[in-house]
């Protein structure tokens, strides 16, 4: 089988197209069962975050199923004025063999994130292998490859500094929030959502000494739990319209597949806001806040995209710590692929080994019930040695005939050969030394 790594990402794609094939959690498992039940496929897991949608499988042909798959994605069907799929299939990479090994270990550690080094991915991409395993479509092959992975992710986080004071993109956020003309602690901070981004978002604004804290949620015991732990008051999403014109920053990180903020709700907590300066940071994929907002005046929108230019700065920081992983990962490739070709070559040899226990079980039970009904123990053990003989000898009998018969090489034989020489020099060295 083969084993593929395609997708698309902050790399190759920009938000609007990235939205197109992004997936919840909910939605994950159905999507597993689809891509299992293509032609050739065997083995499938599927990663999607704020930044990325990858999917890696283990299949029987090139994975163009899978990459058609991606590309016409019924909430992707591509620009205005294209065919279904069209747009998105120009920014798919695919990655085959080693390469897909390479590209999941560096996805693990941190070295193909927006944020160089960040420490979320790997539980998204174990969340990911957890999701394939229950789902029923994690196979052999996958499970060592993500369990490799997690081996070298650990490896790459405690022997360089790449994880050293790791940022989060939700840092990144706060931290151009504090730069900009709503710090903080001077200013009255919406949260929309009540997952990992945005605790992340609560946890940095706290330590900023934000001035007031507002969290709103679709379900509402989320918001007074986030609420309870940051000591903000919690809002129902439904009333979200009501309480927005207070809000002098906004952090918006739900799974919702439409925005939660639309330009006339924006516009009207303008007006009463007497057009007061409004920052809104966007950090969901899709995008909770329609794109038409930032054409508003005194409305400044951030998405996940524009957070580039401080996580460049961040990568600077850390290309030595970056190299340092690089090699680790290349060592760990290297070590993957060879523990893989090992269990390939063993693999006949632990079904012959099977088939000799199979057998040894089966007649030796068979003798024991000779034996039990009263049969001549000397016929019993020679009929044994006999059955035991020839059941043995039989697949390797067969496989040497076979191969005389088409011709082939004849290393099987030679090995063969070597293996009944050394087996009779033991004897011979044993039968000597008893002598002596």
């Amino acid at each position: 089988m083969s084993l593929h790594a395609i997708g698309i990402n902050h790399q190759t794609a920009p938000v609007a197209l990235r939205e197109r094939v992004a997936f919840s959690d909910d939605a994950v498992p159905a999507a597993l069962a689809a891509l299992h039940a293509l032609p050739g496929v065997r083995e499938v897991a599927l990663l999607s975050t704020c930044n990325r949608t990858e999917l890696y499988a283990a299949t029987e042909d090139d994975g163009s199923a899978l990459a058609e798959w991606l590309a016409t994605h019924p909430e992707g069907d591509g620009a205005p004025g294209s065919t279904p799929g069209q747009a998105l299939h120009a920014y798919l990479y695919r990655h085959r063999g080693d390469d897909a090994v390479r590209h999941l270990f560096r996805v693990a550690s941190g070295l193909d994130s927006l944020v160089l080094g960040e420490p979320q991915i790997l539980g998204q991409v174990k969340q990911a292998w957890s999701t394939a395993r229950g789902a029923g479509t994690l196979g052999g092959q996958l499970d060592r490859l993500f369990q490799h992975a997690f081996v070298t992710a650990k490896r790459a986080r405690s022997e360089t500094r790449i994880g050293n004071s790791p940022v989060s993109v939700a840092s990144l956020a706060v931290r151009l929030a504090q730069e900009s003309f709503a710090r903080p602690s001077d200013s009255v901070v919406l949260l929309i959502g009540a997952g990992e981004t945005i605790e992340l978002a609560a946890r940095h604004l706290a330590q900023a000494k934000v001035k007031r804290l507002l969290v709103a949620n679709r379900t509402y015991a989320h918001a007074q739990e986030l609420a309870a732990r940051h000591n903000a008051v919690a809002l129902p999403l439904d009333e979200l319209e009501r309480h927005l014109f207070l809000a002098d920053v906004v952090f918006s990180a739900t799974a919702s597949r439409e925005p939660i903020l639309s330009r006339p709700q924006i516009d009207a907590a303008m007006r009463a806001r007497k057009h007061r300066p409004m920052l809104l940071m966007d950090l969901a994929v899709p995008r909770d806040i329609s794109a038409d907002v930032a054409d508003l005046d005194d409305v400044f929108v951030y998405t996940v995209d524009d957070l580039q230019r401080a996580v460049e700065h961040n990568r600077r920081g850390r290309h030595e710590a970056a190299a340092d992983a690089e090699a680790i990962i290349g060592l760990q490739v290297s070590r993957y692929t060879e523990a893989l070709t090992a269990g390939a070559r063993n693999e006949p040899l632990k079904r012959l080994r099977a088939h000799g226990e199979a057998t040894r079980t089966e007649l030796l039970d068979k003798a024991r019930q000779q034996l039990a009904a009263g049969h001549d123990p000397h016929a019993v053990i020679d009929l044994l040695a006999h059955s035991l003989t020839n059941r043995l000898l039989h697949p390797p009998t067969a496989a040497l005939r076979e191969s005389a018969l088409a011709g082939g090489d004849d290393a099987f034989a030679r090995s063969l050969a070597r293996l009944l020489e050394e087996d009779s020099a033991r004897d011979d060295g044993t039968m000597d030394r008893g002598q002596g």
